[in-house]
């Protein structure tokens, strides 16, 4: 698939950060936010902040906002920087996209001090083009296409002239709603996600490097 830029998602594409976020949300948030079962794939993709939201909306909440957050945080603490390991190959394919000319950036759901620890764990800050966090913009988070949309903006090229790679149905959906070609990722965290809308679907690290520099 060829373009001029390629954007990725954090969790779940360039670290195996949502094996640890299933076992925690799993676990120990939501049983204790609220007082049903959640299935995950309804927030996988969404702002920490939003899914609250969207909990107390569509559930019975027994926690506050701000004891929730304060639950993300302190894990976000210990999966970036103690747990998480870098895609495998990542790094490489990052250098072999941009000496194939394309524009590479991170666009997350993620708050930036979660990123930044990220980006430092694995001195990855200079191989990016951009770095785009959804607390950037005054829109709605993934599945809505505001992100995205922002994003093309900033790495300067019309949507339809991106590919997205995202692990979730909820990312996916962000996307292709801007305009963009969608590569779903299986992030190899059990979890049994729709990633149907994408463009093409990619099962391990080396199948999403043929698809992303064959054309």
């Amino acid at each position: 698939m060829q373009s001029k830029a390629v954007l990725f998602d954090m969790d779940g594409v360039i670290v195996d950060s949502e094996r640890y976020w299933v076992e925690f949300e799993e676990n120990e948030i939501y049983p204790a936010v609220v007082a049903e079962e959640v299935d995950l794939s309804e927030t996988t993709g969404m702002n920490f902040r939003e899914i609250y939201d969207y909990l107390d909306d569509n559930y019975e909440t027994t926690a506050t906002k701000d004891e929730f957050v304060e639950r993300y945080e302190e894990a976000a603490r210990d999966i970036y920087g103690e747990k998480v390991e870098l895609q495998e190959g990542f790094r490489e394919l990052l250098a072999d996209l941009r000496a194939d000319g394309r524009t590479v950036a991170l666009v997350s759901s993620s708050p930036h001090n979660w990123i930044d620890r990220m980006l430092d764990r694995f001195d990855l800050r200079e191989e990016f083009d951009e770095i785009i966090s959804a607390e950037e913009i005054d829109g709605q988070s993934k599945p809505e296409p505001d992100v995205y949309e922002y994003a093309a903006e900033k790495v300067g090229v019309e949507p339809e002239e991106a590919i997205a790679v995202e692990d979730s149905e909820n990312g996916v959906k962000s996307a292709k709603a801007a305009g963009m070609e969608a590569v779903g990722y299986r992030n190899q965290s059990g979890e049994e996600l729709d990633l149907s809308e994408a463009d093409a679907v990619a099962e391990s690290p080396e199948e999403l490097r043929e698809i992303l520099l064959s054309g």
